[in-house]
């Protein structure tokens, strides 16, 4: 089983970062020559019993989303990472699993970080967001 490279991401919050910022990044462990695209989507109400389209499925869509600016590998759906229009921050990071994934296709963890509850476009708190963790893995 091949080993992920190492992915990181930081937080910076004053004094440490100036001006009163929280400044919040993340290395990206891809492969060199693929396209990280740096998106804006606006906040949007979407009508009931709609569906999403994710980078390999469809799951149900939320009643209104968040106003959010992701990078992402231009070939999927979810992110790497990102930020959305109440400050809540979270990206992906790569983890080895000790089981291979299954070949059908999933809901990818760059999905979670878009589209999970606590993920950038689901409308949740900042404290309930705070507890939870993302990784790349297949669910």
């Amino acid at each position: 089983m091949a080993v992920a490279p190492p992915s990181y991401c930081f937080v910076a919050f004053p004094p440490r970062a100036k001006d009163g910022l929280v400044v919040f990044g993340k290395n990206s462990a891809r492969p060199r020559d693929e396209v990280q695209e740096v998106m804006y989507f606006s906040a949007a109400d979407h009508e009931p019993g709609s569906k999403v389209e994710c980078t390999y499925i469809s799951i149900d869509q939320v009643p209104r989303t968040h106003a959010i600016v992701i990078s992402r590998p231009a070939w999927l759906w979810g992110a790497e990472m990102g930020a959305n229009e109440h400050g809540v921050c979270i990206a992906n990071e790569a983890t080895n699993a000790r089981e291979p994934a299954a070949e059908t296709e999933a809901f990818l963890g760059m999905d979670l970080v878009r589209e999970d509850p606590g993920g950038l476009d689901t409308p949740v708190s900042w404290a309930s967001s705070r507890e939870r963790t993302c990784h790349k893995t297949r669910i």
